[in-house]
């Protein structure tokens, strides 16, 4: 009995690490902290302490848990909501300017680097120009798919 309630704190422990470098959301947490109460109950319960203190110490390690992971819960989702910064991704809604129109493909630099661009079907209404501004709204292996930037987006 008691090498099941070592176990269960042991498993308690890694959980614990393993969402501090994963973001599980607090799912891993979640769990580490329940393994963590089945734990304690066990060896408590394997050391023989009575139901009444077994029950009361249980009781106060799963309010624990509980409001650590409430007051934890916005530190822990903010990696989920985040938006990517680099790679292909982060450059979605950044501003680019038109270099190269004609030819054989239109060219955007944006953030110190020239790309292969085309025009978003969806949101280009006219043609691109020399020196336009332009914003990214996806990329497609290496070519970005853009539309002309709005006054209040080059106002940022």
């Amino acid at each position: 009995m008691t090498a099941l309630g070592v176990v269960l704190v042991a498993a308690a422990f890694v959980g614990l690490l393993a969402e501090a470098h994963l973001s599980s959301g607090g799912l891993i947490g979640a769990f580490a902290g329940a393994a963590a109460i089945g734990g304690i109950a066990v060896l408590l319960a394997g050391a023989g302490a009575g139901v009444v203190a077994v029950v009361a110490v249980t009781v106060c390690a799963a309010v624990a848990t509980i409001t650590l992971l409430l007051v934890f819960r916005r530190r822990i989702l903010r990696p989920l909501r985040a938006r990517p910064h680099t790679g292909r991704e982060g450059l979605v809604g950044h501003l680019g300017v038109v270099r190269a129109v004609g030819g054989p493909e239109t060219q955007v630099f944006v953030d110190g680097s020239l790309w292969r661009a085309a025009p978003d079907p969806v949101h280009q209404e006219g043609e691109l120009r020399n020196g336009d501004r332009v914003v990214i709204e996806s990329v497609n292996g290496l070519t970005l798919r853009v539309r002309l930037a709005e006054e209040w987006e080059l106002q940022q």
